[in-house]
């Protein structure tokens, strides 16, 4: 095993953990199920991928890529306010499978079922992070201010508002709260940063397409959190950290490409049915 795979491993389980964390905010901390997550990943990879390619530097589209992403998100709130419970799983989920449909089908503008090529590699400051060691480290730095942001938000006023919507909503609102300004808050939040993740994805493997953001890939994110625990940040990183071994470590197994992607996913299933029999909470939640 090379120096070289092992930054490859790091920079995905990276990206996977801000991933992660983004869907704790909504899910964990707020106790929305939001199962167009993976949508929003989309919509900031895409964003950035295509403001890249027009000639627009990586500093400027990561910002602008974030942002759009917390917008649909913000949508994603306000459309899904009243609803609660499966239906709003259900609800985010046909959000997934509209997005979905719009990058496969939209050839003008997202080169459909094709997918994007030749993404560009960052250059921020002058400096071009052309090397994975770079891409790790710049990875590693956006994970750590993700990180800090949690920490802070979970010990301020409106982190307590989060949880408050997620345990008793009824309460909150008897106290004068706006739980669904809340809540539309956290789903902006939780877009801004799957959006952040998805750009750094786009950068990294320089090629996406539709296939790359089903709902088949959500499964692995709902993993992590409901194995790590629910509103816990450090469970969230040890599961990331496991979750991605355990893919990884396929590769070095002699089975067909074609059965180590169901395997993966018949491994997940098992994992997440364990944590949920010996372990309800998870690791820390």
């Amino acid at each position: 095993m090379t120096i070289a795979y092992l930054i490859h491993i790091g920079i995905i389980i990276g990206i996977h953990s801000i991933l992660a964390m983004s869907l704790q905010l909504a899910f964990g901390f707020t106790g929305l199920i939001n199962l167009g997550h993976i949508a929003l990943f989309a919509i900031g990879a895409y964003s950035s991928a295509l403001i890249t390619l027009n000639g627009i530097p990586f500093s400027v589209a990561i910002f602008l890529s974030a942002v759009i992403s917390g917008l649909f998100g913000m949508l994603l709130g306000f459309f899904t306010q009243r609803i609660q419970s499966d239906y709003l799983a259900l609800a985010t989920l046909a959000f997934s499978y509209l997005i979905h449909a719009f990058l496969l089908n939209t050839t003008s503008l997202t080169n459909g079922p094709l997918g994007l090529a030749g993404i560009p590699k960052p250059y921020i400051f002058g400096f071009s992070i052309d090397n994975n060691l770079s891409y790790l480290i710049l990875t590693y730095a956006f994970a750590f201010f993700v990180y800090i942001f949690f920490k802070s938000l979970i010990n301020s006023p409106f982190g307590n508002a989060l949880q408050a919507t997620r345990d008793n909503e009824l309460a909150l609102q008897i106290l004068g709260k706006n739980s669904f300004k809340i809540k539309i808050i956290a789903f902006m939040c939780s877009g801004f940063l799957a959006g952040l993740a998805g750009i750094l994805y786009a950068h990294f493997m320089t090629f996406i397409d539709p296939a790359s953001f089903t709902i088949m890939q959500l499964i692995p994110i709902v993993c992590i959190v409901i194995m790590g625990g629910l509103a816990s940040l450090k469970g969230t990183i040890l599961a990331t950290i496991i979750l991605v071994l355990i893919s990884e470590s396929l590769r070095f197994i002699s089975f067909p490409v074609s059965v180590v992607g169901p395997l993966t996913q018949i491994i997940y299933a098992l994992v997440l049915c364990i944590i949920l029999i010996k372990k309800p909470k998870g690791f820390f939640g």
